[in-house]
Formats: structure tokens, C-alpha cells, sequence
């Protein structure tokens, strides 16, 4: 019986060890905000505390990056901050956001998977969608973007919240009808520095080149913590009372036919 139950709380170790090394990286929260509808979309703090009420997750090493994330209404709200990208190399610094929709980590991205570009100082911000037969092109195929799509790259000022010295700064406001409603999203921010010619991921640690987007199988995870992602619409909500009303009523007819 001894032996038994040592068994059993060696596999139950080796499980939890398992589970641990297979998350490398801790899932970025992502809490609603009452103040995103109030950005002025021009890559960079407009005013000091202008992102001040959204998630912030920090990362990056020699290269620091502050990231936040928020959502409100129909709209995903990323900000990454790049204070460690003090080379400003327009038109080759650039960043690239991608979602999940499905979360199902496949290891040749297909059309679940979207993936936003946006170049610093580009004028140009394209969407990607996976599905692609092209391995030149990492699986993925430009799209027409949605017209609420924002991607925005430009360089700091002196109203950035973390330092005074300009570095690169890029803003995305992702419509949520283009990667539907959900708790949980695969997450992938790659963003490259010209002038080191690397790029710094989330997850960290994914070596990549240049114009390469990683096998969604790498990415990591964007959640909301509060489950408040998916918000339900007016209509259904005026519709859960006379749902139990209904419900109330037909057991009171029930009680007194017996």
C-alpha cells in the first residue's frame, strides 16, 4: 500500500512539473476599461495617463517593452512600448500583433488565425489571415482590413508615462467582429529593431527572423480575467427576466393543477 501511494504522488508530481514547463510564459490579462474609447490614435502617449487604465505586462530584456491591453465595447486595445528601441529606423521598425480565435495552437497557422502589421511611421497597416499554401509567406495572406481597424507606429515624446528618451511606440485598435467574442485568445506580439536586427517576442524566446511569423503552436495566451469579453448585447439582457418569468409561471401552474 506504501508503494502504491508513493506511485501515486510521484505521477501526481510529475504531472504538476509537466504542466509547468509546458507554460513558459504567464497569460496576459486583459481587463475592460471605461476610458479606451477616449484614445487619440497616434503611436505613442498622447497625454501621460492616457493608457493609465488598462493591463500593464512587462518584458523584453536588453530590449524593454511595456505592453497594455485593454477592451472595450466592440474593440481589443494594444499598446507596446518599446523604451528599448532608441534607434529610430523608420519604415524598417515595425510590430506585429496576432490573435488565435480558436486558441487551438496548430503548427501551420489556418484562417482562425489573424495577425496585424504596422511599420513605424508606415502608412500602411496590413491584416493578416492564415490559411495560405505559400511557406514564403509563413501561411498567411493579406486581407482588406475592417474599417475600425487602427495600427498606428511613431516615436515617443515627452508625454510617454516610462522615459523622456523618444523610442518606438505602436497602437492597435482590433475590431473584435473581425476575431469574434471570447475569454481567451492564442496571443503572439513580435516587434523588430532595425538597428540590432532582432526581434523581441511574446512569448519571450522565440527566435525568429526578420519577416517571420512563428507557428501559432509558440504563441502564448490573452484572457479576460473577468470574463467580460464576450458582454452580452442589450437585447438579450432585457430577455433573461421574461425568460424567468415564464419559468416562475408555468411552475405555478404545474403547483396548482396538482
Amino acid at each position: 500500500m506504501k508503494l502504491q501511494g508513493f506511485l501515486i504522488a510521484l505521477l501526481i508530481l510529475t504531472s504538476i512539473v509537466s504542466i509547468n514547463n509546458s507554460f513558459a510564459y504567464e497569460p496576459i490579462p486583459i481587463t475592460i476599461s471605461s476610458e479606451m474609447d477616449k484614445l487619440q490614435f497616434d503611436g505613442k502617449w498622447t497625454v501621460w495617463n492616457e493608457w493609465k487604465k488598462s493591463t500593464l505586462t512587462e518584458y523584453g530584456g536588453n530590449i524593454p517593452i511595456k505592453l497594455r491591453s485593454a477592451h472595450q465595447g466592440d474593440y481589443i486595445y494594444i499598446l507596446a512600448d518599446v523604451i528599448g528601441d532608441i534607434h529610430i529606423d523608420k519604415g524598417l521598425d515595425k510590430a506585429v500583433l496576432c490573435f488565435d480565435t480558436e486558441n487551438d495552437k496548430t503548427e501551420i497557422p489556418n484562417e482562425n488565425d489573424y495577425c496585424f502589421v504596422s511599420a513605424l511611421g508606415g502608412k500602411n497597416s496590413p491584416t493578416l489571415q492564415g490559411g495560405s499554401p505559400l511557406v514564403l509567406t509563413n501561411h498567411f495572406k493579406q486581407i482588406d482590413s475592417h474599417d475600425d481597424y487602427i495600427g498606428y507606429g511613431s516615436v515617443s515624446d515627452e508625454n510617454d508615462r516610462y522615459t523622456n528618451i523618444p523610442h518606438a511606440t505602436y497602437e492597435f485598435r482590433i475590431p473584435i467582429e473581425v476575431i469574434g467574442r471570447s475569454n481567451i485568445y492564442g496571443f503572439y506580439l513580435g516587434v523588430y529593431d532595425a538597428h540590432t536586427d532582432q526581434t523581441v517576442t511574446w512569448p519571450e524566446g522565440i527566435n525568429v527572423e526578420r519577416n517571420e511569423i512563428p507557428s501559432p503552436s509558440l504563441w502564448g495566451e490573452i484572457y479576460s480575467p473577468d470574463k467580460s469579453l464576450p458582454e452580452f448585447e442589450l437585447p438579450f439582457l432585457l430577455l433573461i427576466p421574461s425568460m424567468i418569468l415564464i419559468i416562475l409561471f408555468t411552475k405555478q401552474k404545474r403547483f396548482f393543477k396538482l
